[in-house]
């Protein structure tokens, strides 16, 4: 996968388009880091999408201020036709970088030519152990003694894109297949620092990706 070009430097912040599902706790966690100094964090949320209507995520950016859009699977005849849709709608607010924020939509292949090595995604496990929809529940299930969190780059697979980082939540004794809900807040704790800091390295320090590795910092630091 060819780097993409490092982002703007600190005068003009990295523009970002954040994608949610749901509450948007990740929305809200990036919102409050860069606060009313978008230039010392690197950068901006210029825009919200989701692919629902009535989500938490949409009334959290329209209480900062933000622009939103939404793109239903439903409302197009083809999944491909969602995707081409999405990708103009993300690409009318001239990103840096994407965040998916509890986006719970596979792109396709019109959105990575878009944005392929700039969407940034998270993951509730330890990468490339448990990936798909179930992964707190599948490693509690396989007796993992930690577990955690992945912020990675989206390609065409399900959670295989190159890794960013990692954070590591340990599974205790109480965590049951029953409490999985328990263990899987304790992850999100660390997934919203983690996405904070990610997110305001690759804005603030560019970062370059060779095959699966991913180097934060100028190319040639």
């Amino acid at each position: 996968m060819a780097s993409p070009p490092s982002p703007p430097s600190a005068a003009a912040p990295a523009r970002l388009v954040v994608l949610v599902s749901g509450s948007g706790t990740n929305l809200q966690a990036l919102l409050d880091a860069i606060g009313d100094d978008p230039a010392g964090f690197g950068a901006q949320v210029v825009a919200v999408g989701a692919d629902r209507d009535g989500i938490v995520g949409l009334e959290r950016a329209e209480r900062a201020g933000l622009p939103t859009f939404v793109c239903k699977v439903k409302d197009y005849a083809s999944r491909e036709e969602w995707d081409a849709a999405l990708a103009a709608a993300t690409a009318a607010h001239h990103p840096d970088l994407v965040v998916s924020a509890g986006f719970m939509k596979i792109v396709g292949k019109r959105f990575l030519a878009e944005f392929g090595g700039r969407f940034v995604n998270t993951h509730p496990a330890l990468l490339p152990s448990f990936p798909g929809a179930h992964g707190v529940r599948d490693a509690l299930a396989y007796g993992a003694k930690v577990t955690g969190c992945t912020v990675h780059f989206v390609d065409d697979g399900v959670d295989t894109g190159p890794i960013i980082a990692q954070g590591v939540v340990e599974v205790t004794e109480e965590d049951t297949p029953e409490g999985e809900a328990a263990l899987h807040e304790r992850i999100k704790e660390v997934e919203r620092k983690l996405l904070v800091e990610v997110v305001g390295r690759l804005a603030r320090n560019g970062y370059r990706i060779e095959g699966r590795k991913v180097h934060l910092g100028h190319v040639g630091e």
